[in-house]
């Protein structure tokens, strides 16, 4: 056994005690080194010795980054409450009776009392004056005519470690306060099971952690907020289903269409109606379907329409891009995987008569149609490396397009507050700004937002704000200088004398083309139409007839172009004739130049030529040009120098 022992006893009762004393300053031998005479012969003197020196101070600059302080706003639906559990608030007369109990309660009425005296004090400061009162309403804008800049305010960052693609996004209908956003992964067999599904809802105040999640039971492809409830947002799956979602309700959907009732392939288009209700909206897919739902009857949908690729045509074609306008709440346009664009009324009988036009011009899949805003007879459409704005009136070609760009477009937005200002996305990361009224040959304003492909613009209903999603799952909230965002004056009917132009030129292009088809068809019918005539048969007396009337045209022609060279000879004999004898008259080269211009270059042709080349057209010749004054008698007299 191991016997120990302790003893305890303070430092300072122990032990020699330290002393401090005041010494001058010396120098401690032990601490330096003294110096090697044998190394002294390998010291090398250096004579001049050059050394720099910068009469300023010396800076440095550090960098620190922070930890991210994540904020979470939480929130509490709220229903009626405060009734006793006896009381079922689903019964009015038990509601009525307790309330006429409580309101003769003594204590209801002094609350009452007492709460009348501060609300009435707040009454009278609002009418006293007014806060938010704008004095100089009246006085127009100076603005100073700045160069078009859009700057970069805020990121949203997906919050999912694997990247994915924003492919869908839509502004809340209050006032655009917040942002709703689709992510996915489209890429064929990218995804795997560890993928989130997750779309979120962000306040634009709040960069840091959106406000809330969406917990669909496929990837959104698609989101629409409903334009008269901004609790209610609609979305289009990957797996061709759509589902809605109460913001007020929670993440989950409240309801999901039927997997057998819905589409066969991702919902590339959804868009809300402008129904009474509010609650209709209709969708598009790449299984060439339109399907039309009600969220109070999610089970299947009410109408259907079957895409095909023209009105005598039973191709199906897949649809990618939905527009409708609520001026016009029949019409609507479908953006297909073959680059065309389908003109649609509801109103149709049969699908043929519904498919009213199609518009081609893409090579490949449209990603957007939207119409403009201020002028909706016209629209813009995106696919390949181009953007083209197209015109109601013309189906054959669009009235005006875009250069071909080094990169894919992916996606293109009007402008809300500028009617002649659009936007377009690119591969290459890149944000062009068009302005139609100022430039249209190229872009005023190219902004590289991000290093990967954009893959979706969105501008605000105040046409102040942009948001751009790329395919790194990052959203790019820019902030657009009044440039951009104040329309000039008169600009809409410049816009719109713009596209009137371009309708006018491109149905003169068509009109044009139609005539030299004609001209093709005709040249090629007349061999046939002649071929009996030379076997002695009677010929067609509409072939006979323009033969005739060209036969004439030659003859006269001829006897024109006789006149003319009488004239002239008769001109030169009077001119040699007046300068032998003296008398005053015209000079040589004054006849020169009045036969130059009675006989331009172009009219030295021979008439049966000219004949043939306005033929096809059916146009006569113009009637002979006038005799110049002062040579009229000098060309009625006969020729003398034949």
């Amino acid at each position: 056994m191991e016997i120990a022992h302790v003893y305890s006893k303070k430092r300072r009762e122990f032990g020699r005690q330290c002393t401090f004393t005041d010494y001058t300053p010396a120098l401690d031998k032990n601490g330096t080194i003294d110096p090697d005479p044998s190394l002294h012969d390998q010291y090398i003197f250096k004579n001049p010795c050059d050394a720099a020196i910068q009469c300023a101070p010396e800076m440095s600059e550090h960098e620190t980054n922070t930890e991210r302080f994540e904020t979470e706003t939480r929130g509490m639906g709220h229903i009626e409450g405060g009734w006793p559990k006896d009381i079922n608030i689903q019964e009015a007369e038990q509601t009525i009776r307790f309330r006429k109990k409580v309101e003769k309660d003594e204590v209801y009425i002094n609350v009452i009392q007492r709460l009348c005296n501060v609300m009435e004090h707040s009454i009278r400061q609002n009418n006293a004056i007014d806060i938010y009162e704008e004095y100089f309403q009246d006085m127009e804008d100076n603005l100073q005519v700045a160069p078009p800049e859009a700057k970069t305010v805020n990121l949203y960052r997906d919050p999912h470690k694997q990247a994915r693609s924003v492919v869908s996004m839509c502004w809340s209908p209050d006032g655009g306060n917040k942002l709703a956003a689709a992510y996915s992964i489209l890429d064929f067999q990218r995804g795997d099971s560890n993928t989130k599904l997750d779309s979120y809802i962000w306040d634009m105040t709040n960069p840091n952690h959106p406000e809330m999640t969406l917990k669909p039971s496929s990837p959104i492809v698609s989101i629409q907020y409903s334009p008269k409830d901004a609790h209610t947002v609609v979305g289009g799956l990957y797996n061709g289903q759509v589902a809605y979602w109460d913001l007020r309700k929670g993440s989950q959907p409240v309801e999901t269409s039927a997997i057998a009732h819905s589409h066969t392939d991702a919902v590339r288009g959804i868009i809300y109606l402008t129904a009474k209700s509010g609650s209709e909206f209709f969708s598009t897919s790449t299984d060439g379907r339109v399907l039309w739902w009600d969220i109070r009857k999610m089970s299947e949908p009410y109408e259907t329409l079957d895409l095909i690729a023209g009105k005598n045509s039973t191709e199906a074609i897949g649809g990618t891009a939905l527009e409708f306008e609520s001026t016009m709440p029949t019409k609507f346009m479908v953006g297909t995987e073959q680059g065309s664009i389908i003109s649609c009324n509801k109103k149709g009988k049969t699908p043929a008569d519904k498919m009213a036009g199609f518009y081609y011009g893409h090579h490949g899949p449209v990603h957007t149609v939207q119409r403009n805003p201020f002028v909706p007879k016209n629209f813009l459409s995106v696919g390949d490396w181009t953007c083209r704005l197209w015109s109601e009136e013309i189906r054959e070609t669009s009235i005006m397009w875009t250069r071909n760009d080094e990169a894919f477009l992916t996606d293109a937005c009007w402008s809300p507050a500028r009617p002649a200002v659009f936007f377009t996305a690119k591969q290459n990361g890149c944000l062009d700004t068009w302005d139609l009224v100022q430039d249209q040959a190229g872009p005023v304003l190219t902004t590289h937002v991000s290093d990967r492909a954009l893959q979706c613009v969105k501008a605000q209903d105040q046409g102040e704000l942009l948001v751009c999603g790329s395919k790194n799952g990052v959203i790019t909230l820019l902030e657009l200088n009044d440039t951009l965002r104040t329309a000039q004056n008169n600009e809409k009917n410049a816009f719109s004398g713009v596209m009137d132009r371009e309708t006018r030129r491109e149905k003169i292009l068509e009109g044009r083309q139609r005539e030299l088809k004609l001209k093709e068809k005709a040249g090629k019918a007349q061999p046939a139409e002649a071929e009996p005539a030379e076997g002695g048969e009677e010929g067609d007396p509409v072939a006979k007839a323009e033969e005739d009337f060209f036969s004439i045209l030659q003859n006269e022609g001829e006897e024109l172009k006789k006149k003319r060279e009488q004239r002239a000879a008769a001109r030169l004999k009077k001119d040699e004739q007046s300068e032998t004898s003296g008398t005053s008259g015209p000079t040589v080269p004054r006849v020169e130049t009045q036969v130059s211009e009675e006989i331009p270059p172009s009219q030295t042709l021979d008439i049966p030529q000219k004949i043939e080349q306005a033929k096809p057209m059916g146009n006569s010749l113009a009637p002979p040009e006038a005799v110049p004054s002062g040579t009229q008698e000098s060309s009625a007299k006969p020729a003398t120098a034949e």
